[in-house]
């Protein structure tokens, strides 16, 4: 989430600034070019497309160089050609320096597609692990096109098997609230 009173460079800055780090602002920079947004680093979030703000949001969690990076639904409000461009660009960045991230997503084609393994979770409240898949796809990756393979296919009928009796029970019990 951004701060809609911050520019966008300062949005990208404002967690070095907590956390009384050294001067990122060339690193932030560096990101905003990479994501082709730095001809709007002084305009305000309130000014971009959903698509732009989401790649300020990225910019801002690589900026710090973090050990890890936690995305909990990052692109679940972006339509459809959006979350592909943005799923690549985290791939591009991602490849850059292979940084561990514990990417949060509802979307088992998502998942597969930016990952390594999938961990797939139970229904809640009280959930559990009811799986874990290695996801032994080349890279790079297009998401786009990597969805379209055999391997991608196989894997996602794997998953679907073992998730398929809880996604059930979870709209069984929505429905009957």
């Amino acid at each position: 989430m951004l701060l809609e009173w911050r520019k966008v460079l300062g949005n990208v800055l404002l967690p070095a600034e907590i956390k009384g780090l050294p001067d990122l602002q060339p690193r932030a920079e560096e990101l905003l070019r990479e994501l082709d947004v730095d001809g709007f680093a002084q305009s305000y979030p309130w000014q971009l497309s959903g698509g732009m703000r989401q790649r300020v949001a990225i910019a801002r969690a690589f900026a710090n160089d973090p050990e890890i990076l936690l995305m909990d639904e990052p692109f679940s409000a972006l339509d459809v050609q959006t979350r592909q461009l943005m799923e690549n660009e985290l791939l591009a960045l991602w490849a850059e320096d292979r940084k561990s991230v514990l990417f949060i997503t509802h979307d088992l084609e998502e998942a597969i597609a930016l990952s390594d393994r999938v961990v797939v979770l139970s229904a809640g409240p009280a959930t559990r692990p009811i799986g874990d898949f290695k996801v032994d796809l080349p890279r790079p990756r297009d998401v786009s096109e990597i969805r379209m393979t055999p391997g991608f296919l196989a894997l996602h009928r794997e998953i679907w098997a073992a998730m398929k009796e809880e996604v059930l029970k979870a709209y069984a019990a929505q429905k009957a609230a």
